[in-house]
């Protein structure tokens, strides 16, 4: 009788990528793609429901990014591990990433083999990184967090909710939207922003945008509009 598969939750929000990821992992009998989330809202969601042993998530997500769903996912399904893809390999990224309960860190041009090597890995209950950062943790080289990222403290005041709006709001979304993203009130969002606003003494939505991206919350490359 063979074992179950491992099942795995694909979230990326380029297409191709997801297509090409699903491909690599459809020679591999033991893996199973059961879903696909095009955003970090949708990867949490999905997670809900199909409870996948492995997600596998791109940071760089619309709506809510990698970083704060992996935060969702490893606080309400704590039995799903979390592997992290990313196009940069700098030491605050990985530490960061760890910081909130992912199981690996492997970089968005790693090859099948080692793609799902590191599934395997991850679902065993085991650690798993890219070779060259795995070589780097080995020999000490990676710098602390708070080192590296000293603004973090401030992003650490933020709940979870705010780190979500925050994003919306650098993303270019009216409080209109935001609200329905959310499901919430125009007035809570406005709240929410307001606070946001004085918790990091910022006080004009280009300032929030720009702290979103140097806390990495959005990536400089992410389609925003500013009115």
């Amino acid at each position: 009788m063979n074992p179950k598969p491992i099942t795995v939750l694909l979230a990326e929000d380029h297409q191709i990528v997801r297509e090409g990821f699903r491909a690599l992992l459809r020679h591999e009998s033991d893996i199973q793609v059961v879903g696909e989330a095009e955003t970090g809202r949708q990867a949490v969601q999905l997670t809900r429901k199909l409870r996948p042993a492995v997600v596998v998530m791109d940071i760089a997500m619309p709506l809510l990014n990698g970083l704060e769903a992996t935060r969702q996912i490893r606080k309400e399904m704590p039995a799903t591990r979390v592997l992290v893809l990313s196009a940069h390999s700098d030491d605050a990224y990985v530490e960061q990433v760890m910081a909130l309960g992912a199981a690996g860190f492997l970089l968005k041009q790693t090859s099948s083999h080692v793609l799902a090597k590191a599934i395997r890995e991850v679902q065993k209950g085991n650690t798993f990184f890219t070779p060259g950062i795995s070589r780097r943790l080995q020999n000490g080289h990676a710098t602390p967090l708070e080192q590296t990222r000293p603004s973090r403290k401030k992003g650490n005041l933020l709940s979870s909710r705010e780190r979500e709006v925050l994003q919306l709001i650098a993303e270019g979304l009216p409080n209109k939207q935001v609200a329905a993203e959310l499901g919430v009130s125009f007035k809570t969002v406005d709240k929410h922003r307001q606070h946001l606003m004085t918790k990091l003494n910022i006080h004009d939505i280009a300032g929030l945008t720009r702290y979103a991206i140097a806390e990495g919350i959005i990536e400089s490359t992410v389609r925003i509009k500013i009115t």
